[in-house]
């Protein structure tokens, strides 16, 4: 069985994969390590409810006793200080989305896989059922991708990145530039358009959308047909969850690497800049070194505000 060690419990993803883990006897979280804003009382309750072997008081302490590492925490600004014992002692880490959100920070995770770590990730519309089903069609049934279509809700970039990375799953390349279209708003709550140039005659369109919980809708325009589905977000975690375990288990998968992973941070951090300078082209290869990129500190400080009750 693969042991899981959980590393903060900020969001509700340990509670929904240690649920999805009930039925499956693949995987376990065995231990977990938390120094954010959950309770006391409750990583005390997550560890009884799910049988966990302890709560561990080090990341080193945690690296040692699992297989895998699941980084958790919202803010990303902090998923490579909690990744590193993990890639310290050789040990694989998943790190839930968004990745990272800086520039410096896709450089440094680069560096870690060219010197052999294993860094999994991130977000689990990347492999929805629908996704791969689509996917799996013959091209000459489906017929050859030419724009791609994508929403999503609540917030630009913790809840965007998912949107992005669908797309980049459906594209199948990297994105060379994005450009910022436009926002409209209603009842204080804004939709902003983006579009995305993955050159060789294949583009995107991405909306994101602040205020409220919007589906993961996407629709593809192909060389034969124009094809629509809206993700089912109650398969999401089991289909994610399937993917990192067959990689663990040396089985075929689907995980996408980790240049690919970061090609949809890169394509929101250029659509923030063009947004800021008026819309123009950014090149993802124009991304400033010192692009302040998305505040992972600042996110956790409104997340943690407003979380509430989970592990109960």
């Amino acid at each position: 069985m693969i042991r899981i060690g959980a590393v903060t419990l900020d969001t509700s993803h340990p509670l929904a994969f240690a649920k999805v883990l009930e039925h499956d006897d693949r995987a376990k979280y065995v231990g977990v390590f938390d120094d954010s804003f959950r309770s006391d009382q409750e990583v005390a309750n997550f560890v009884s409810r799910f049988g966990l072997e302890k709560r561990c008081t080090s990341l080193d302490e945690l690296a040692d006793m699992c297989d895998i590492g699941f980084v958790h925490s919202c803010n990303w600004d902090r998923h490579l200080a909690y990744a590193e014992p993990f890639v310290r002692k050789g040990k694989p880490v998943f790190i839930d989305k968004p990745i990272v959100g800086t520039l410096r920070d896709c450089e440094q995770v680069a560096a870690w896989v060219r010197q052999g770590a294993v860094i999994l990730g991130s977000s689990s519309v990347r492999y929805c059922q629908e996704i791969s089903a689509f996917l799996a069609k013959p091209v000459a049934e489906r017929g050859e991708i030419v724009s791609i279509y994508g929403t999503s809700g609540v917030d630009e970039f913790n809840y965007g990145i998912h949107v992005v990375e669908g797309i980049g799953a459906l594209a199948g390349k990297m994105a060379r530039s994005v450009r910022y279209i436009g926002q409209a708003e209603q009842q204080g709550k804004r939709s902003e358009a983006y579009y995305v140039s993955y050159g060789d005659g294949l583009n995107a369109l991405y909306h994101t959308f602040s205020g409220c919980w919007q589906p993961f809708a996407f629709t593809i325009m192909t060389t034969k047909s124009t094809h629509a589905f809206t993700v089912d977000t109650s398969k999401l975690y089991a289909a994610l969850l399937d993917e990192i375990f067959q990689f663990m288990e040396g089985k075929t998968h689907k995980l996408a690497p980790l240049d690919v992973l970061l090609d949809s941070v890169k394509i929101m951090l250029a659509g923030r800049i063009s947004r800021e300078n008026g819309g123009q082209t950014v090149p993802l290869d124009a991304i400033p070194a010192d692009d302040p990129g998305y505040d992972g500190a600042l996110f956790y400080a409104g997340y943690s505000a407003n979380a509430k009750l989970l592990y109960t």
